[in-house]
């Protein structure tokens, strides 16, 4: 529901289509006698050989995350999202380091889930089907155990957000012609399915509703066009009159803004909102909605604010800085910008800042290299910092798990300012009393292509370090967001390639490095960083020992056409347009698919039925393509799951398919 997608090393996907039935019948039980691993029912294998079990591997399957999803209204107990069984529900803490009461109780994932102010008994949250992301509204009544559904059962339904008086949820949905978000708001007590719901307005694109006014009158809007441009909105509720907060340049291809976010001030006349407006990064601003004065509250840090929440009585800001990957948090009064102490964090990635109503205790959620996503809180006037979970490691001892080690190498070209640039890039190291010597290397591609590969926990990804004495790399290429607004553009359009030559660069530095081992180096990636790793196996197949793609795309221009209607004019502003003939042309170049003769190496593909980003076709075509050269291709598809697998069955035994090629391909001679 919300907008984000957790792509990791291991749990990644794509397809159906005509290639389905030919899978589908090469999908095996374990052999009998054999001791062999089954192929879970929602899965169906091709080339995959037989598994036998990995003893050692069970500790890193059985890692647990915790992530925040609201505060009760009233007392000092919040819902978060965990998973004790196959998919992530939702759960209630009722004190620090409580115990975790499951809440819901569906086979698929639940997303979001907010209390209904005036009615805590009543909690409304997300859910789809097999990783469609067509997500479903429902309303959970605590009181009987029992959801019923708000939404159609067929559309998107996203952003949830109660009115404060608790009377009316507002939210966004495609329901009117499966490509614009529109704007709805319902009353759940009104009799019938949907006798309460109502258009507030017909939207042009991508929209989400970020906030409701303080006298629930207004809807503050955020209209997304690209990773590089949006704009902020507010709605009278009434009559759905939109009236603009931000504007697009005087002139077409001038220059863009991106605006994040968005908080009202407690009187109404003005936003909280972060900016890029005046230079490369995303900084905390004010604007006044009468003239449009900006106010910076985040001084001059050189990094983006990335994520920011207001005080119910708008006296405080919190917010999240995102410094060459590690988020760091400030605490600062709203009207000066002057800040407050803050307590030293864990050196990872956090979020979801939410102030508790009526208070100054800001919740919000962070994960590290030897610790899964964990809730803490923090309260500034008593400067006192609050753990409430403590997510299981599988049993892992966490002190011994490898950290990373922020490196940046050279690349082919020059900045700005004529300096030779360079590639930030986190690694790895497996320790060395155990693995000596010149180490096998994996490189992991970020998804997005606007993502950023960030020094979070690694879940699974320990094993490849800790058991396998493999050395990860996770390079931030160009294009990636977090290093400033003109970085975030490098891969626009017909530079599209220069993203993969980052990665040769990166091929050159691996060779530079006494404790890396050249020879024995393997690609990997999802969504995004799936066409990464295939352009990369096309350019430097020679380079490689072998690689790994999920949910990724072959041809930008069948991409193109066959994605979801809805993502469709905002991947056109990243990749390009392919209806105009000069960039189709292009983009057949560059396609992966189109020089299958090139990839050479071993290549496992992943991928999900109901992926709506990334279309079957496009794992469909480099599997035919790749294996009618004769090259060893793996295959595995998640019938019941989309843009990335979900079910821990699914994933664990993905994980061992994973590890099995890993040790033909890179470790062993099979390359």
């Amino acid at each position: 529901m919300n907008r984000r997608t957790a792509l990791s090393l291991l749990l990644l996907t794509v397809l159906t289509g005509p290639l389905l039935a030919q899978t589908a019948q090469t999908a095996h039980p374990a052999p009998a006698g054999t001791g062999a691993v089954p192929v879970p029912e929602g899965l169906a294998v091709q080339n995959v050989p037989p598994l036998q079990p990995i003893a050692d591997l069970e500790p890193y399957e059985n890692t647990r995350a915790a992530t925040f999803a609201d505060w009760h209204p009233t007392e000092r107990r919040l819902l978060l999202r965990t998973r004790f069984a196959n998919t992530v529900q939702l759960h209630e803490v009722a004190m620090p380091m409580g115990a975790r009461t499951q809440i819901t109780f569906f086979k698929e994932r639940v997303d979001a889930g907010r209390y209904r102010p005036g009615h805590p008994d009543q909690v409304v949250f997300g859910s789809d089907v097999g990783g469609s992301e067509n997500f479903q509204l429902y309303l959970l009544d605590r009181t009987t155990g029992r959801s019923r559904r708000l939404s159609d059962g067929t559309h998107r339904y996203l952003e949830p957000l109660w009115s404060h008086d608790g009377k009316l949820l507002a939210y966004s949905s495609n329901a009117r012609n499966g490509r614009d978000s529109d704007l709805y708001v319902i009353d759940p007590d009104a009799s019938g399915a949907a006798g309460g719901e109502r258009r507030v307005a017909e939207l042009a694109g991508n929209w989400a509703p970020l906030e409701w006014s303080p006298d629930d009158h207004r809807l503050l809007l955020e209209e997304g066009i690209s990773a590089n441009e949006s704009y902020l909105h507010w709605v009278d509720v009434a009559s759905g009159q939109v009236h603009d907060i931000t504007s697009r340049p005087p002139r077409a291809g001038g220059p863009t803004i991106a605006y994040g976010g968005g908080r009202w001030t407690r009187d109404g006349r003005a936003v909280y909102t972060t900016s890029d407006r005046d230079g490369e990064f995303r900084r905390l601003v004010r604007l006044e909605l009468a003239g449009g004065k900006a106010t910076v509250l985040s001084g001059d840090i050189p990094w983006d604010v990335e994520d920011f929440d207001l005080a119910d009585d708008g006296s405080l800001l919190a917010f999240f800085t995102n410094e060459d990957g590690f988020s760091k948090l400030h605490v600062v009064d709203a009207a000066t910008g002057a800040p407050r102490p803050v307590p030293e964090l864990p050196a990872g990635v956090a979020g979801a800042l939410t102030f508790h109503r009526g208070g100054h205790e800001v919740a919000f959620q962070i994960s590290w290299a030897r610790s899964p996503s964990d809730v803490y809180s923090y309260d500034p006037d008593r400067n006192q910092l609050t753990r409430w979970t403590a997510s299981e490691a599988g049993g892992l001892p966490t002190a011994s798990l490898a950290l990373p080690q922020l490196v940046r190498y050279p690349t082919f070209d020059r900045g700005e300012k004529g300096a030779p640039r360079t590639i930030p890039a986190y690694v790895y190291r497996p320790p060395a009393d155990r693995f000596p010597g010149k180490r096998p290397v994996y490189v992991d591609i970020h998804g997005g292509p606007e993502a950023q590969a960030r020094p979070g926990f690694l879940g699974s990804g320990n094993y490849t370090v800790s058991e396998l004495g493999i050395v990860l790399i996770y390079p931030n290429v160009r294009g990636s967001s977090g290093y400033g607004k003109t970085y975030l553009k490098l891969d626009n359009g017909e530079k599209r390639e220069d993203t993969v030559k980052d990665i040769g660069a990166l091929l050159d530095w691996i060779a530079t490095q006494p404790d890396l081992d050249a020879s024995r180096v393997m690609v990997g990636g999802g969504s995004y960083g799936g066409y990464m790793s295939l352009a990369t196996l096309v350019h430097y197949s020679d380079r490689l020992r072998c690689g790994y793609e999920a949910v990724g795309i072959s041809n930008f221009v069948t991409f193109l056409e066959h994605t979801q209607e809805y993502r469709r004019d905002l991947r056109r502003v990243e990749y390009g347009d392919e209806r105009d003939p000069k960039m189709r042309a292009f983009l057949l170049t560059i396609a992966p698919s189109a020089h299958a003769d090139r990839i050479t190496k071993p290549l496992l593909v992943v991928g999900g039925a109901n992926d709506p980003r990334v279309p079957i076709s496009e794992s469909n075509q480099i599997v035919a393509a790749v294996e009618g050269k004769g090259v060893p291709v793996w295959y595995v598809l998640g019938k019941n799951e989309g843009h990335g697998f979900q079910k821990k069955e699914n994933t664990d035994y993905l994980r061992e398919v994973v590890i099995e090629f890993i040790r033909r391909y890179l470790l062993g001679n099979g390359g």
